[in-house]
């Protein structure tokens, strides 16, 4: 620590060129920050234990539709304290750009979301309404729409009578009481009996059902026991979290895990490149600096040691200030994610991490002017050959 002062004061010698490649390793680490924890979000929440509400699906695909007559088996199950079903629709308003999550459910849907909070009068229209629909808050301003509008939908999956075209009369808006949650207002539910009746091909079949217990404590009990129903079957059944579940349905879209390490691999790549010549171009123009120090008692291994050391520096200084940033925006991203994020900061898996990337990109970037500066000749040094 005593050659931290002269560690700082090289690193800064040049102090245009040290804030912009600092700021590079900010942006660097902010994306790794972000991106990281993404992909811990969606290795998470696997565990059933301790939670009073799951989801149970097909195990083969969440595409895969299961027969309602499982419905009545599931909330026998003991520890059951409601079974509500529910299915993805899939439709498009107006353009494709215009995508929200948009699924036909159950009776007593709303009663198993307590936190989404809708006007009874509304509720009401919604179960008396065959082609009625809610939508959440945020959705609503999103488009202009008010109570008693109409709202088309195109069918991407499920046509009627030989079409695409599907409406739904807007009886109701619903928002939701957790603000970190906010993103799930951006959602359209309707009628599953309307859904059932109307569309050409599937009768009879739930994407999935929504299961609330009576005891948190004995999710795990209660998950094996409703999988078991179907066991050995050709529907057989995967019970698990709400955010597994949501987390299932974007992976059907992409790899996440892939597209997280592509792009962190080739970000560090040209951080890389980009650290590792600053690094040289400062150690070329400090030769003569370098050659002093040896002069004044400086061992070679010291010379390593300090310009090593102020790689390092540079990459953990830049690579914290990059993941604290991180850590203060992922509670807004978990925010717009509806739910399928739920992370109030940056894990500390991620931390650690960054860490061990910051020290071995430190070392990859000042090993090789550090080992010039080590084998540095004084008199030619000093004399500029």
């Amino acid at each position: 620590m005593k050659y931290l002062h002269l560690i700082w004061a090289a690193l800064f010698r040049s102090k245009t060129r040290t804030v912009l490649t600092l700021l590079s390793v900010v942006v660097a680490f902010l994306l790794f920050g972000m991106l990281d924890s993404v992909r811990v979000a969606f290795n998470a929440g696997t565990n059933v234990a301790g939670y009073d509400r799951l989801v149970v699906a097909s195990r083969l695909s969440i595409t895969q539709m299961l027969p309602m007559r499982l419905e009545p088996q599931i909330a026998a199950v003991p520890g059951v304290k409601k079974a509500v079903h529910a299915a993805w629709f899939g439709g498009i308003y107006q353009d494709q750009r215009n995508f929200f999550p948009n699924m036909s459910v159950g009776p007593g849907f709303f009663d198993a979301y307590p936190e989404y909070d809708i006007a009874p009068a509304q509720l009401k229209a919604f179960e008396s309404t065959r082609n009625g629909a809610v939508v959440g808050e945020s959705l609503a301003q999103r488009f202009g729409w008010k109570v008693g509008d109409i709202v088309p939908l195109q069918a991407t999956i499920f046509p009627t009578k030989g079409e695409n075209n599907w409406e739904f009369k807007l009886v109701g808006t619903f928002k939701v009481t957790d603000s970190k949650r906010k993103g799930e207002e951006n959602a359209l539910y309707f009628r599953w009996d309307y859904f059932n009746e109307a569309n050409d091909f599937v009768k009879d079949r739930a994407g999935w059902w929504i299961v609330q217990l009576d005891d948190p404590n004995k999710a795990d009990q209660v998950a094996q026991a409703i999988d078991k129903l179907s066991e050995n079957s050709d529907h057989e059944t995967k019970t698990q979290t709400e955010q597994a579940f949501n987390q299932a349905f974007v992976k059907q879209f992409a790899d996440i895990g892939l597209i997280v390490s592509a792009i962190m691999g080739a970000v560090f790549f040209t951080l890389l490149l980009l650290t590792g010549n600053t690094m040289a171009q400062a150690v070329r123009e400090r030769i003569p600096e370098l050659a002093v120090l040896k002069t004044i008692g400086f061992t070679d291994r010291s010379v390593l040691a300090l310009v090593l050391a102020e790689a390092v520096l540079l990459l953990v200084l830049g690579g914290a200030i990059g993941l604290a940033i991180a850590s203060a925006v992922m509670p807004a991203v978990s925010a717009a994610s509806g739910g399928i994020i739920q992370l109030p900061t940056v894990p500390a898996n991620t931390w650690l991490l960054g860490l061990a990337l910051m020290i071995v990109i430190g070392f990859l970037v000042g090993v090789l002017p550090a080992t010039r500066a080590m084998r540095l000749n004084i008199v030619d040094a000093l004399a500029g050959r």
